[in-house]
């Protein structure tokens, strides 16, 4: 049996990945839910609400390919998109930004139910992924020393 194999048949790993994948989905539903009336703000320009639908897809995708591949770069993908939003809503809500580009001004200085829902899930969600990224690389490490030690055997079998 592979490692893959025993990593994907390993009760901690499979619980880290649903637990990121849930932490993903719900700043997906979050998201999707709010942007029609953050769009409001800017209906013909990129506005708020069209930012909330591309972080809501890309928690998405990302979710999908953790759930599936559950390898580093899936991990990493997590922890980017989980972290840059839960820095972002952190950033809004307490700094007033002004508008800059094509970006709108998001401040917001309130909490509400939803959107400490998603902050939650954001955080957790990014803490989470970044142990998924650490699991792997430790995993990728002594899977290398443990070849190392194979291949270090095999060559003094044949120079005998």
């Amino acid at each position: 049996m592979t490692t893959r194999e025993l990593a994907l048949r390993n009760p901690t790993d499979i619980l880290l990945r649903l637990l990121v994948v849930a932490a993903l989905v719900i700043d997906a539903v979050v998201h999707f839910d709010l942007a029609p009336g953050y769009q409001l703000a800017a209906p013909d320009g990129i506005g708020q609400g069209n930012l909330f639908r591309l972080q809501a897809a890309a928690a998405v995708l990302v979710a999908l390919y953790v759930l599936v591949r559950g390898s580093r770069p899936a991990y990493a993908a997590a922890l980017l998109v989980a972290g840059s939003a839960f820095v972002a809503v952190l950033i809004y809500r307490y700094v007033d930004i002004p508008a800059f580009g094509p970006i709108p001004a998001m401040y917001e200085p309130v909490w509400f139910f939803e959107k400490t829902l998603s902050a939650v899930a954001e955080g957790i969600g990014a803490v989470l992924a970044a142990v998924g990224v650490f699991r792997q690389s430790s995993r990728a490490r002594r899977r290398g020393a443990t070849q190392g030690v194979r291949r270090r055997k095999n060559q003094a079998c044949y120079h005998r």
